[in-house]
């Protein structure tokens, strides 16, 4: 695989080394067992085993390296989010975890871009988080698909989301909080299917429950994972809301003329998935994204993208790094 041309890699997660002891319930923190691996704790249960690759920016930079990647967005992980805590400890939670992402993110500032997090369930405090962290250094903010059974056409998500275009803040969109059942407890039902579903949700509540015509064409917005299924369901959408618009929403234009107004990312796995992306999204709103450095992530990042033999040359530069230079605010500054 030809890794010369350099990739910028949108979705990547941290998990800091450690943080002070929280006094919320249930609070997060890190049961340290080796020099390079530990355990996401919430309280007394197991969350996630991680490696250092998740706050050690050395590893990380010789991770990229190997695979051909110039830069990474180093988002949180989503579960640290607390949307489901009160604000204030929500609000407290994302100062901690913001300052520490510039920590792992200083030894590369200009190779690891730093998005942060906010408290999305309160819009003011997100809002002001928001504020302080682009002055401090963050390139931009991720946010989860929901809060609770408030989704992204929520009207304070949609104000944040407002916030956000007229900052000229990026906004990485990724699932979280899936529903559980003993039918999704199984083969990783959650992940494998609970995370498309929820991307493909959130991408519905930013059409049809008219964001996109509040929010101007400033807001620059990526869904995670490909967009989940939306792809492959464009046409009923729009037949759907054609034939019953009294019962499908608010937006006003059939789902398919939003097309252009959102990224998605291309860790699908699959030429024919990716393809799928190019055809419906456009060439143009496709971006590397690899789910760095957890193992059900894409290594090296972009590898599908490279080997696909139905994109040109420059339909390939545009995805590996043209369109994030775009969606990040970066373009003319190149890739490296």
């Amino acid at each position: 695989m030809d890794l010369a041309e350099p990739a910028i890699d949108v979705h990547t997660h941290y998990v800091p080394g450690g943080w002070p002891q929280l006094d919320c319930a249930d609070a997060p923190w890190l049961r340290v067992e080796t020099e390079s691996e530990a355990m996401l704790m919430f309280g007394t249960q197991e969350f996630r085993r991680i490696q250092s690759t998740c706050w050690d920016a050395e590893h990380r930079l010789a991770d990229m390296d190997a695979d051909g990647v110039s830069v990474q967005v180093v988002s949180p992980t989503p579960a640290l989010f607390g949307y489901h805590r009160p604000a204030a400890e929500a609000a407290r939670l994302a100062r901690i975890f913001n300052d520490l992402a510039l920590e792992i993110c200083a030894p590369a500032p200009q190779r690891l871009l730093p998005f942060c997090q906010v408290p999305l369930q309160d819009t003011d405090a997100a809002c002001t988080e928001l504020e302080r962290c682009l002055a401090a250094g963050h390139a931009g903010v991720e946010i989860g698909n929901h809060v609770g059974d408030r989704d992204l056409d929520d009207a304070g998500i949609a104000t944040f989301l407002q916030h956000a275009a007229s900052l000229a803040a990026p906004v990485f969109v990724h699932p979280w909080d899936m529903p559980s059942s003993p039918r999704l407890d199984r083969w990783m039902g959650q992940w494998l299917t609970g995370m498309p579903a929820e991307t493909h949700l959130s991408i519905l509540a930013l059409i049809l429950g008219g964001v996109l015509d509040k929010v101007g064409e400033d807001l620059r917005i990526c869904f995670a994972h490909g967009g989940g299924s939306f792809a492959l369901w464009v046409g009923r959408l729009d037949n759907a809301w054609r034939e019953r618009n009294d019962v499908l929403g608010t937006s006003q234009h059939e789902p398919s003329h939003y097309l252009g107004r959102f990224y998605v990312d291309s860790v699908v796995f699959d030429e024919r998935a990716l393809r799928l992306l190019v055809d419906t999204v456009g060439v143009e709103r496709v971006l590397v994204g690899s789910d760095y450095p957890y193992p059900l992530g894409e290594r090296p990042a972009g590898a599908v993208v490279r080997r696909s033999t139905f994109l040109d040359a420059a339909e390939r530069g545009k995805i590996l790094h043209g369109n994030a230079e775009t969606f990040l605010g970066r373009t003319g500054e190149g890739s490296r």
